[in-house]
This record gives structure tokens, sequence and C-alpha cells, in this order.
């Protein structure tokens, strides 16, 4: 539904179109010199879109419909009004947008995200495979010994002809999913070397190769957040409270930010309280005040500031000024 007002908020005209590029196109050709700039509310499938009319020349903002709240006692609400109403927060210049990725790098980093989707597969069919081995012998199967098996070797572990075809076939699907991270991580990571921040997060602690190109693919421009705090809150790792005088009022949207953010982090929380001496001496404090979780999370969150000031001014990571001299 495409809905376009005048600089008075007059409306002038609105349609709904085929999610196809040459008709939305054919709708906006005629105003083309004198539309001023064009709010895409951001859905699911918002890449060819935006990607198409920016190729068009056309101004684009992103829309973020989290942070919209239109008025609760509209009486009658449809696409049309919706459309309009993006419209009239644009004209007012008051609409809260969000980051639209640069075209190129976006698919480098979607396929970075599918890397991982593959990992979780390949995890849960390695314990289906560990299971099944401890259900039919009572012993444990060793991760490093699945990995060193061949399908045929998996299916001499078993008698039952049913046992030894679940166990090739489970083995020939892990093999096949490793040979396809494999494949997207050199073609991720051909991508992330070339970016400046991704050398400079390497010298952060609990941060190697998969967390580094996780980071660096998932922030994309670092300067889009103002902070430390903010960039903070966007990787989730702050708490999702609402307080007055010192009293709860009740939770925010602790799902605003960047879920793989998120998950990077705590993973390099996880990994620099076993190897980094520093981080584990404030883990150790923080733990016995709190509890693991908070710590792991409290830990989490430093990381984050201390990764956005790597970022933002291109240096190398100092403990110092993250813990103290």
């Amino acid at each position: 539904m495409i809905a376009i007002v005048d600089s008075d908020g007059r409306r002038l005209k609105h349609k709904q179109v085929d999610c196809n590029l040459q008709g939305v196109a054919d709708f906006l050709a005629p105003m083309k010199e004198q539309i001023q700039s064009i709010a895409v509310e951001s859905t699911y499938n918002w890449y060819w879109l935006v990607d198409g009319l920016r190729a068009l020349s056309y101004p684009v903002v992103l829309a973020n419909p989290a942070k919209m709240d239109q008025y609760n006692g509209i009486k009658h609400a449809d696409d049309k009004n919706d459309a309009y109403f993006l419209a009239e927060l644009q004209r007012l210049n008051i609409l809260p947008t969000g980051y639209i990725y640069d075209a190129q790098l976006r698919p480098v980093r979607d396929a970075l995200r599918r890397r991982l989707l593959l990992v979780h597969q390949r995890t849960a069919l390695m314990l289906s495979f560990k299971s099944l081995y401890t259900r039919t012998t009572g012993a444990e199967m060793p991760l490093q010994r699945l990995k060193q098996l061949s399908v045929e070797e998996s299916g001499d572990l078993y008698d039952h002809p049913a046992n030894q075809l679940i166990a090739q076939v489970q083995k020939q699907h892990i093999e096949g999913l490793t040979q396809s991270i494999e494949k997207l991580e050199k073609v991720v990571l051909k991508c992330a070397r070339q970016l400046p921040c991704y050398k400079r997060l390497y010298t952060m602690p609990g941060i190697g190769m998969i967390l580094g190109m996780t980071i660096t693919m998932e922030v994309g421009e670092i300067r889009r957040f103002k902070s430390a705090g903010d960039f903070a809150s966007y990787c989730r790792t702050v708490d999702s409270k609402r307080t007055s005088n010192g009293k709860s009022k009740g939770e925010n949207n602790g799902k605003c930010g960047n879920k793989y953010l998120a998950w990077a982090f705590v993973e390099a929380a996880n990994f620099a309280r076993r190897f980094d001496e520093r981080c584990r001496k404030w883990f150790d404090r923080k733990a016995a005040k709190t509890s693991t979780v908070i710590a792991t999370k409290a830990l989490a969150c430093k990381l984050a500031k201390a990764a956005w000031h790597v970022m933002a001014q291109n240096v190398d990571y100092d403990e110092k000024r993250v813990f103290g001299a």
C-alpha cells in the first residue's frame, strides 16, 4: 500500500500494488521530481523495495515500527491509514527510522547468519548420534571420536541394520553440513578481513575468528551508535526494565536489539573468563556478589562497551581502560 501526502499534510493519492518493483516505480514515476522522501516500513522482506528505490535515485528511509505508537483510540485502521500515518510522521520529521545496511555487505552478513543455522543443525545431529550410541551400548561417545569416524565406520558401531543406517545417514549429514559451514566461513572471512574493525576486534579477550566475523558483519557502520552505552543496549547486554522512584514499573521490550550480537558477546564473555586473567578476576568478584549468570551478562556488557571504543576509535584493546591500571 502506497500513500502520498503533500507538504501541508493533504492526502493526494494512494494505491495497493503488487510486490513488484516495476509496479511501484510506475506508480511513483509521475511525481518523481516532487517526491522529497519515501518511508518504507521495516518488515522482514524490505530488501528488494528499499534497494530498488534507492537504485532509482529515490530518497528512502526505513521506518522502525517498534518505536511507533499509533493513537490507540482510533476506530478504523487498515493498510491505507497505516500508510498515510507513516507519510504524516515523515512529513513532520518525527518518524523513527532504522539503519539501512549496506546492500553489498548485507548478503555476506546473511551468509554468516545461515552458517549459525547450519551449526545448530549439525549440533542437533551430533547430539542425536551420541544419544543413540549411549542408549545402545551404555558407553559415552567422545566428540573427537565422532568427528574422526567415517561414514562406513559409524555403521560398524552397531549390530542391528536399522541402527547402522541411522548412524551412517546422520554421519553423512554431519560431514555435509561441516563442508557447507566451512565454505560459508571462507566467503565471510574474505570480506571481513577487508574491514578495519575486524583486526582490532581480534585484540580483545574471548574474540576469535567466528566471533570477530559476527561482530564485524552485524555492526556494519559503528558510527550509527552515539555512545558505548547505546551499542551495549543494541547488543542486549543491559536490563530491559522500567523504574520510578526506585520501584519497578514493568519491563521494556527485551527483544530490542540484535540477537546475533547478544549471542556473540555472551560467548566472548565465557571465553574471556576462562582464558584472560583480568576478566576472570573481575568475573569472580562479580559472581561472588550476584550469580554466574548475572556476572556473565555483566562481563558481556563490559566487552561490548570496550568493542565500541575499539571500533569507533580504531584502536587496539586496552585492559587498563576496561579494568583500571
